[in-house]
């Protein structure tokens, strides 16, 4: 069995390792550290919940030097992504002079370019931002010897695949690109063929296994209105430990949300409605005590948090690569875990398309709904959300925030439009982030 040690890393990200319980590599980073040790560009196609995010930072953190300034990039799809990666850097900084700054959207720009005036060897952020902050002159494009596109295909299908190659162009120092996925469409492939040098193909995992094995993928059918109805009996039933419940609206989520909270159950809510502060906040009490995250697909990708036994599915996600990355959140590391979709009886037929791609077989549940019919009658029927009221007046609920919905503002770059047309928005139709 690899070893940390064997890997030849430095005596302080060993202790750094030690502190954080992490004693042996996992397969992915047993393949992944030496090929970046080396120098070498690599894309690695591994499933959700491998340990891809050390596969990177462990290596990296090993190369830098405290005087390299911005020297290493990581570009995520979200801000909650990023945050992640960034308390996983800051955790293996422990005991050395690595500076690490993380810049997103959502987020006072001020203090962002003020933490970068100061020198931070690790720079990890949004596509937006970076690119804002490129802009201002607040990165220096030069300075980035290495890059890292984690989450690559959730980027690509975000749109921004034209940020992507922007801030690519403009990074005409770099000496090492790593790409990190949990599958490699033909856009992704075509990224490593246009500006990686002879990279290193890594697949960790069977071609055809997309999910991890170890996750049992169910569904119950219920009619729209007793969907409600499905969700408590199936909680009851099972009776999940940490469960997130993924919605497609910012409207269901909160519906969703009241619901649950009015019935006694312990419940936080996660959506592009709510603030950044509010979003952190919800994470870190689901991380703590929480047992239910009832959560739009901003946090579909990229969430790593521990012991989530259950992913539950309000409706069927219409592109089944959404469906593999939400199953991904449970089952982390090695561990069992459960997904469960909750249909109407038109929706069969979507459950073949995610089978076909995702390599797994779907086995059906009955569950009691008539027994729960009326537990949440005031919930049953989606209302249109009262921004400006009492009850929205909740905090983080209102018209600030970020947005699920996709569109962004007037782009240009360092003083001219990227398509050479004044206020052409070249950032396709990714959120701001």
């Amino acid at each position: 069995m690899t070893s940390f040690e064997s890997l030849g890393l430095k005596s302080q990200l060993l202790n750094a390792l030690k502190m954080m319980n992490f004693t042996e590599p996992t397969e992915v980073q047993q393949k992944t550290i030496p090929t970046i040790l080396e120098g070498k560009d690599v894309t690695v196609r591994s499933k959700t919940g491998s340990g891809k995010t050390g596969a990177f930072l462990i290596p990296l953190m090993n190369k830098v030097a405290k005087e390299e300034n911005q020297a290493v990039m990581v570009i995520t799809p979200t801000r909650e992504l990023a945050l992640q990666v960034a308390d996983v850097a800051k955790h293996l900084s422990e005991g050395s002079a690595v500076r690490i700054a993380t810049i997103y959207g959502g987020a006072s720009i001020n203090v962002q370019i003020d933490i970068l005036s100061r020198g931070s060897n690790i720079i990890i952020g949004t596509p937006g931002r970076i690119i804002d902050m490129m802009e201002r002159r607040a990165i220096v494009p030069s300075d980035v010897k290495y890059l890292v596109l984690d989450e690559a295909d959730t980027m690509l299908d975000m749109g921004f695949i034209e940020d992507i190659e922007f801030i690519i162009s403009k990074l005409t120092n770099r000496s090492q690109t790593l790409l990190f996925s949990a599958t490699m469409p033909t856009a992704v492939v075509k990224i490593s063929e246009k500006y990686m040098k002879n990279p290193s193909h890594i697949v960790v995992g069977k071609e055809e296994e997309i999910t991890v094995t170890t996750i049992s993928h169910m569904y119950t059918v219920a009619d729209y209105k007793d969907r409600m109805a499905a969700l408590a009996a199936y909680i009851d039933v099972y009776k999940p430990d940490k469960a997130i419940i993924f919605v497609e609206s910012k409207m269901d989520a909160n519906r969703v949300y009241f619901a649950l909270k009015d019935g006694g159950y312990n419940v936080a809510l996660l959506h592009g409605g709510l603030s950044q502060s509010k979003r952190e906040h919800s994470l870190s009490k689901f991380r703590q005590n929480i047992q239910f995250l009832i959560a739009t697909n901003v946090a579909a990708r990229g969430l790593d948090i521990a012991d989530i036994t259950d992913i539950i599915n309000f409706g069927v996600p219409k592109d089944p690569n959404v469906y593999i990355h939400r199953v991904g959140r449970s089952a982390r590391m090695g561990k069992n875990g459960r997904a469960v979709t909750i249909i109407s009886g038109g929706q069969r037929y979507m459950l073949f398309d995610i089978e076909a791609i995702a390599n797994i077989k779907f086995e059906k549940i009955s569950l009691d709904i008539e027994s729960y019919r009326g537990r949440f009658p005031e919930h049953e029927r989606p209302r249109m959300p009262m921004y400006g009221t009492r009850r929205f007046g909740h905090p983080g609920f209102g018209r600030g925030g970020a947005r699920d919905s996709y569109g962004g503002g007037r782009r240009q770059s360092f003083g001219h439009s990227r398509h050479g047309r004044p206020g052409h928005n070249n950032r396709g139709q990714g959120p701001r982030n």
